[in-house]
């Protein structure tokens, strides 16, 4: 090897020797904003959003975050997960994301995965920021923009959901999907006459069921939304009723996905898969154990034949990182817009916006590109730590 060669090499070597983990903050914030829900025996939604702000030996910085819902207070299991989770980081590389996340499995005992999450996350953006890039370029760069789904809280009547859809097109929106009561002879009857309504727009149309229904309910609903030309049924049963999803599929034309809050590492989802129970995967990079397991799983997916639909319901920091891995791995669909989008956009500077066509654009900002307003983070505080080398 000439002297140069030798030299650059001891460089790259003394580079790469200095890249560690110094400090992790994890806060639980909890803001004051409008609440919502998705089902008739739901109360209003508390959500928590758990952040974590990660510290490299040169001056870089990632964010991480992850969501919890609750009824009747903010929740801080993931922030107390973290106490013992975030230690394991300091002093490791990012550039080594897959030794730390296998790091971070406690195969003895259950960890919830958002507090793996939000850990992971902080890493890719860290790395992202470092290269320069956005994530999703560093991710893979399959796409530029994303078609976007307005994703509908609990309203009132049908008529209120006739006109919210309508509003929905002017502001751009070209897909819904609806919560609701979760009831299936009140959700047919607002389903069937928002279609009647705006179902000539060209607007595509899904329901969430929010795992509700029973397998009679199921089919029924299913077969009323084929008939309407529905994209989607999502979460008519139970994430665990494998089998009852495997029946759906076969006796129906709709696609059906899952809700993907619970299969969600990949051995269960790999054993899921055997009995074709889903016409596409779901799932949510801030709740299934990061990016890292979430490109995995996309890929899984893909050698089955499907394609893999998002979740990103929650605030811009949930949407970020599924947004990214939307635009950078292939075999993904569209991407969740929660509405009303104000409430979801706190403690951010940049929220995304829906383009006149209908779509979200890449973010061109190195890492996952969100300006996190910290004043405000802060002031909505409920707990927080720090740990340090």
């Amino acid at each position: 090897m000439a002297a140069g060669d030798v030299k650059r090499a001891r460089d790259v070597e003394m580079i790469y020797d200095q890249i560690v983990i110094e400090r992790i903050e994890v806060r639980a914030v909890g803001p004051d904003v409008d609440r919502y829900s998705w089902a008739s025996d739901l109360d209003q939604q508390y959500g928590t959003l758990t952040v974590v702000r990660m510290y490299d030996d040169q001056g870089f910085e990632g964010v991480g975050a992850t969501p919890s819902y609750s009824t009747g207070r903010f929740d801080l299991a993931i922030l107390e997960t973290l106490r013992h989770l975030a230690p394991r980081v300091l002093g490791a590389d990012p550039l080594e994301r897959e030794a730390v996340w296998y790091g971070l499995q406690d195969l003895a005992l259950e960890v919830l995965m958002g507090a793996q999450s939000a850990l992971d996350i902080a890493l890719w953006d860290i790395v992202a920021q470092r290269a320069g890039v956005p994530l999703h370029q560093l991710l893979g760069g399959s796409r530029r923009r994303l078609p976007a789904y307005a994703s509908t809280p609990l309203l009132a009547d049908a008529g209120a959901y006739v006109v919210f859809v309508g509003e929905l097109l002017e502001r751009g929106f070209r897909a819904v999907k609806f919560h609701a009561w979760c009831e299936a002879d009140r959700d047919l009857e607002m389903l069937r006459k928002v279609h009647d309504a705006h179902g000539g727009t060209g607007i595509r149309m899904m329901h969430d069921a929010e795992q509700r229904y029973d397998r009679v309910s199921a089919l029924r609903v299913a077969r009323e939304l084929d008939a309407m030309g529905f994209a989607w049924l999502e979460a008519p049963l139970p994430d665990q009723d494998v089998e009852g999803y495997a029946e759906l599929r076969r006796r129906t034309g709709v696609p059906i996905i899952a809700a993907g809050n619970t299969i969600l590492d990949l051995q269960s989802v790999s054993t899921a898969l055997r009995l074709h129970p889903w016409d596409a995967l779901r799932t949510d990079a801030t709740v299934a154990g990061g990016i890292t397991p979430c490109r995995k799983l996309i890929a899984l997916a893909e050698g089955a034949g499907l394609w893999t639909e998002l979740q990103s319901w929650g605030y811009t920091l949930i949407q970020a990182a599924n947004l990214h891995l939307g635009m950078g791995v292939a075999g993904t669909g569209m991407f969740e817009f929660p509405v009303p989008s104000e409430p979801h956009e706190y403690g951010v500077r940049n929220p995304y916006a829906i383009t006149a066509d209908g779509h979200v654009e890449a973010p061109t900002a190195p890492g996952l590109g969100i300006d996190v307003d910290w004043e405000r983070m802060s002031a909505a505080e409920l707990a927080s730590f720090t740990c340090e080398r």
